[in-house]
């Protein structure tokens, strides 16, 4: 139950750094928003050509380690989710025990 606790702690670290990130890449171009929590596959590339970076090759690239970072900060959200599913049984266990 302790490492739980000191899991849960260190998740809630990681969580805070790469939100920081995500808000530090969303201030670098106007076309991210305010949102942390949705990809950025629907924000257009100045030109035809959305997928390939030809276009606008500075925002495309920013883009896709954007969206990593996101898809990072899903991943750490949902192992945080199981780390305190996995507290809460032990707390359960504990309580029922005695």
């Amino acid at each position: 139950m302790i490492v739980d606790i000191i899991l849960l702690i260190i998740i809630y670290f990681i969580h805070k750094y790469i939100v920081a990130w995500i808000i530090y890449y969303n201030n670098t171009d106007k076309r991210y928003g305010n949102s942390i929590w949705r990809w950025t596959y629907d924000y257009p590339v100045l030109g035809k050509r959305d997928i390939s970076d030809l276009d606008d090759k500075v925002f495309v690239r920013k883009r896709r380690i954007r969206n990593r970072t996101v898809s990072l900060m899903y991943c750490n959200f949902f192992i945080g989710f199981v780390i305190s599913m996995s507290f809460l049984s032990n707390l359960l266990i504990f309580i029922l025990k005695y």
